[in-house]
């Protein structure tokens, strides 16, 4: 069959082998030798898998129906034979349709040969060894049954005398698969109707019960494959022939869909989706911002086996005020998005988690904060949608009985991507703003990719209520940014797009269509606010970055939203006088930025708290306090709250403590003083707080969609592969002419030309072959110890090693003489 295989796929152009290479990328990695070693990968088991796990499930089916129609002696099968099966039953298909499908595995070569002479590649059988979920025909298991398979009016005269029970078994094996286990002790209860027979005994339950399945397999309508015994499960197949019977309804292949199951769901309208989804990502970004925000101000220890401990992940849930599962997606997101990373702990010993790393933003987060909203969203979006984690892990427990943590090596998938793509595009091939249900979703699934959703019904159920949490869908339809997200990924995708992202526009300094189509959504950034009475300030809409980061170092965030609400406190006044502002500076903040008049009494609260910054003064000693104000040190000398400090008075001006001066700094501001520290001269000492960011980490959002998929090279490329392949063959073909004596076989050749039988002798022969400018058939031992043989054109002797050119390749190579076995002059 290989041969036959081989034969057919070199008498094809080279476009149709560079079409199959393009079907079938994982063809090409590695590159094959020759013709023959293609046809050997086209066959094998996991190439054929990865070929079915791509087809719908109706080319599945006529697939089916092209193995169940061979000829069981040639093997082979006719589109005929095909059609006449496909349309038999109640709604048959359309003959184009049959044979759209035909084409369609003939094109990925799981069908090959003339339509007279199908041939089903072999690994078919292997991969899925139950054609349209029939069993083995009944020859092959049982002889009795065979017998009752082949009086077809004894058949059904049986099957109609199954009790009820028993029928439904009959029925559930009938739709597929045909096999099936049944527990143990029921192979040897007595059948139906001889139950009374028998006395109670704990295999039957206590009770004297019959068991259906020992009836079928006395009645020979289920074949016992393993009889199993009173502790041990048995395994029971359904012959084939009654199969077809029971499925006489519905036709041999079962009911046939031609085109994908129909949404019933209402289109919605396309401006209440993306005004939802647009909402969602303000949502998203903020709460990334707010988590990160955390864990710079308390990072996260790492566990020892990787990961954000339980306790942890509830604390940052119970701060940003998310619920855990929320928090882990914005977690896993931002760690994929290379916005959070660990950072190594010098010097630090093995704490209560085992861990001597932290969790903190990194670098790249500060680039993050002074881009768009839009592109801010857009690089989370990228990163989940390459990200190869299932976040619906965390929280369960793995085969060890463990918790899998957030950011943990338990919760790695390396098909997530591709789960995400499968999901989503569903969507994006449904009309706009349509929502269709979770369950709608997974039979378009099951149609479309029927082998590969088989089993993940909760990974696309996660992956749909992800989006709606990070904004790509909104009430339930794929928005449309979130459509020309996934488009720009997909592209970039396939043969002869930018899998690198070398033309993204992001890189070139541009947004991309997906930002710029949610920046068109979202509210516009403002510049400005409004300050109350009450000193609170609203800000009616996001804060450009500048904004942003001014409202951060001088008022404290009460509410978050559209319109986000912060309030100017004693304790914000002081942070920012601490962090370089002066009160003129506070002042003309509030002037400039404020669409209101600036209140009195904010205008008095800037005054008075910068009047009293400074007025103690903290140096080292352990640390020293110093203010000009000898009422204020009696008042800090006599605060209780301050005892732990130890403080005393060294002058009437002066008070010391041994503890250091951060420590000092913290206790005076916590009990409401506004101290500041000086240097040796006694010069003031303001800056900003310290930010602690872990190293700069690459996002995956250059990653392909599915890394467990082969790359896609473009036509060029794939026309240069069957080059090379047809030059391997070639070179093939020509080994095989070579000289008995040099391929290693006998030493006569009956006739030939004569070989050299000594190494002398072979370096005789090719001196005269460079002299002469002849070709040579050379044998050698490479370095595996293999023998091989090449025709070439010698060029030069010496130093050891024979330099010669390959006629068929124009590649010069290099032979150790003590390798060559044997020389022969060519015809």
């Amino acid at each position: 069959m290989t041969t036959s295989l081989a034969d057919h796929l070199r008498s094809l152009p080279d476009e149709s082998l560079a079409a199959l290479l393009q079907l079938r990328p994982d063809l090409v990695v590695p590159v094959p030798a020759d013709v023959s070693a293609l046809a050997i990968r086209a066959q094998s088991r996991v190439s054929v898998a990865r070929a079915l796990d791509g087809l719908d499930q109706f080319t599945l089916q006529i697939l089916d129906a092209a193995r169940l129609t061979r000829h069981p002696d040639e093997g082979t099968t006719a589109t005929d034979a095909v059609l006449a099966m496909a349309t038999t039953g109640p709604h048959p298909p359309a003959p184009t349709a049959v044979r759209a499908a035909l084409g369609r595995l003939r094109a990925l070569f799981l069908l090959y040969g003339p339509e007279h002479a199908l041939h089903v590649v072999p690994a078919v059988d292997e991969v899925s060894p139950y054609p349209a979920g029939l069993g083995r025909p009944a020859a092959e298991l049982d002889p009795r049954t065979a017998a009752l398979c082949a009086d077809p009016a004894k058949l059904r005269r049986t099957l109609l005398a199954a009790p009820p029970s028993a029928r439904a078994i009959l029925d559930r094996l009938a739709a597929g698969p045909p096999v099936g286990s049944v527990p143990p002790g029921a192979l040897q209860a007595p059948p139906i109707g001889t139950q009374d027979a028998v006395l109670a005994d704990p295999t039957n339950g206590g009770a004297p019960t019959g068991s259906p399945v020992r009836w079928l397999v006395d009645n020979r309508l289920l074949v016992a494959v393993s009889a199993g015994s009173s502790t041990a499960s048995g395994t029971v197949e359904l012959p084939r022939e009654v199969g077809l019977l029971l499925r006489r309804d519905s036709g041999p292949l079962g009911p046939l869909r031609t085109s994908p199951p129909p949404v019933a769901t209402a289109p919605r309208e396309p401006k209440a989706v993306d005004s939802a989804g647009a909402g969602q990502t303000m949502e998203v970004v903020r709460h990334t911002e707010g988590l990160l925000e955390q864990l710079a101000a308390e990072p996260a220890p790492v566990l020892r086996s990787g990961g954000i401990g339980v306790r942890d992940l509830r604390r940052l849930a119970r701060t940003a005020g998310l619920d855990e599962p929320t928090t882990a997606l914005l977690l896993e997101v931002a760690y994929a998005a290379g916005l959070a990373g660990e950072l190594e702990m010098p010097g630090s010993t093995t704490g209560r988690y085992g861990a001597d790393q932290q969790m903190l933003p990194t670098g790249g987060y500060e680039v993050w904060r002074a881009a768009s909203l839009a592109q801010r969203w857009e690089h989370l979006a990228r990163a989940w949608l390459t990200m190869t984690r299932q976040v619906g892990l965390v929280g369960r427990r793995d085969d060890r009985d463990r918790p899998i943590t957030a950011l943990s090596a338990e919760a790695e998938r390396a098909g997530a991507p591709a789960t995400r793509r499968a999901v989503l595009g569903v969507l994006a091939d449904l009309e706009p703003a349509t929502a269709p249900t979770p369950e709608e979703v997974q039979a378009l699934l099951d149609w479309r990719a029927p082998r590969r959703s088989r089993g993940r019904e909760a990974a696309h159920r996660e992956v749909l209520a992800e989006a709606a949490q990070l904004g790509v869908t909104g009430l339930g339809a794929l928005t449309s940014y979130g459509r020309l997200l996934l488009g720009e990924l997909t592209s970039a995708d396939e043969p002869g797009g930018d899998p690198l992202g070398l033309h993204a526009d992001a890189e070139s300094g541009d947004p991309s269509s997906a930002a710029r189509a949610l920046d068109a959504l979202l509210p516009a950034p403002v510049d400005h606010f409004l300050v109350q009475a009450d000193l609170t300030v609203v800000v009616p809409g996001p804060p450009e970055p500048a904004l942003a980061a001014e409202l951060e170092a001088t008022t404290e965030p009460e509410s978050a939203g559209g319109a986000s609400v912060h309030r100017v406190t004693t304790a914000s006044v002081r942070r920012a006088l601490d962090a370089g502002y002066t009160a003129d500076d506070l002042h003309e903040l509030f002037r400039r930025r404020s669409r209101t008049p600036v209140p009195q009494g904010l205008s008095y609260l800037v005054d008075d708290v910068a009047r009293k910054h400074g007025g103690l003064r903290v140096g080292s000693a352990g640390a020293y306090l110093r203010s000009d104000d000898e009422a204020l040190l009696t008042e800090v000398l006599a605060d209780r709250r301050l005892e732990s400090l130890t403080l005393r008075r060294l002058a009437p001006t002066v008070l010391s403590t041994p503890y250091q001066v951060s420590r000092l700094l913290g206790a005076l501001r916590d009990a409401g003083y506004a101290p500041v520290q000086e240097d040796g001269t006694g010069g003031t000492m303001l800056s900003r707080p310290r930010i602690r960011r872990a190293p700069a980490r690459v996002a995956v959002t250059t990653r392909t969609l599915d890394p467990l998929a082969a790359p896609k090279l473009p036509m060029p490329r794939l026309l240069g592969v069957v080059e090379h392949i047809r030059r391997g063959d070639a070179a093939a073909r020509a080994a095989r002419r070579a000289p008995a004596v040099v391929r290693g076989g006998a030493a006569g050749l009956g006739g030939g030309p004569v070989p050299a039988h000594t190494h002398s002798e072979a370096l005789a022969v090719l001196q005269q072959a460079v002299r002469d400018k002849a070709l040579v058939w050379v044998g050698y031992v490479d370095a595996h110890g293999a023998t091989a043989s090449r025709l070439v054109k010698p060029v030069s002797i010496g130093a050891g090693y024979l330099r010669a050119e390959d006629e068929r390749t124009e590649m010069l190579h290099t032979f150790a003489l003590h390798r060559i076995t044997a020389a022969v002059l060519a015809d």
